[in-house]
């Protein structure tokens, strides 16, 4: 709108608006102060509509499975292997990975533990679960009365995550790194088909179902994966750092129920194991 045709348009309404109060509309000094006085009037704020909330649903895992075509489960593993060696779906943990980690155990095995990622042990030797929470995990398999070329170990990522430059340790994984690679860990675990799967700390939990929980709250109790029955405790780096009996014990509690379920003979001594 020109400026002209808007002082028009004021003129206007502002002659509605005197005529109105019966002031009279005679051409004079005062009628041009009434103008003024009006047009210095500030105009009623119009409160602004208020924004709509826009529903974010919450992050699910991913429910696609790597299709393997083998006629035996060998074939199968072997060719979701060969898939999973040169992926680069996540360029970050491509670059700077030694290698990717499959999983290892024996492919008829009953009992299958996920944990959450490769770290620096596992990335140098193409093997999960090595390290000193490794060890530990080996333990606690072989105080079950199996060994650990019975059961199978994998992550849900095959990667390491990555770190920036010059730092050590280990980070936990994002959940879109986890996303992205669950369908290989849904193949592994539909090729074994195991009795049992447990599930190695909350953030193996959360790669698996996307429950955020604390493990407090998720560990010894059954839940379920692809049909399967899970159960979740505690990773074996949380019992390095936390040495209490009771700690231990909540672990081994969770293994009992392991044991009942795919029909392991329990002695009494293992019932008793970290109590005092």
């Amino acid at each position: 709108m020109s400026e002209f045709q808007e002082a028009l348009d004021f003129t206007a309404e502002s002659l509605r608006k005197l005529s109105g109060s019966r002031s009279n509309l005679r051409g004079s000094r005062e009628s041009l102060r009434r103008l003024a006085a009006a047009r210095a009037q500030p105009k009623p704020a119009v409160a602004a509509p208020a924004p709509t909330p826009v529903k974010v649903a919450a992050a699910q895992p991913s429910t696609e499975v790597f299709q393997t075509t083998g006629a035996t489960k060998e074939e199968r593993i072997e060719q979701l292997r060969a898939a999973v060696a040169p992926c680069a779906k996540c360029p970050n943990l491509a670059r700077t990975r030694t290698q990717t980690v499959f999983g290892v155990g024996n492919i008829e095995a009953r009992i299958m533990f996920v944990g959450e990622a490769p770290g620096a042990d596992e990335d140098l030797q193409g093997e999960p679960f090595v390290g000193k929470a490794g060890q530990l995990l080996t333990k606690i398999i072989e105080t079950m009365g199996v060994k650990r070329s019975d059961v199978f170990i994998a992550n849900v990522l095959k990667c390491r995550p990555d770190m920036p430059p010059g730092a050590s340790g280990n980070r936990r994984p994002t959940t879109l790194e986890m996303q992205t690679c669950l369908p290989y860990l849904r193949a592994q675990i539909e090729i074994i088909k195991p009795a049992v799967l447990v599930a190695l700390g909350s953030v193996a939990m959360e790669g698996l179902l996307g429950s955020v929980e604390p493990m407090s709250r998720l560990r010894g109790r059954w839940h379920e994966f692809q049909g399967i029955p899970l159960m979740a405790t505690y990773h074996p780096a949380y019992l390095l750092r936390n040495q209490s009996l009771g700690e231990k014990r909540k672990v081994w509690e969770d293994m009992l129920l392991v044991m009942e379920r795919v029909g392991l003979a329990i002695s009494e001594k293992q019932r008793g194991y970290f109590l005092k």
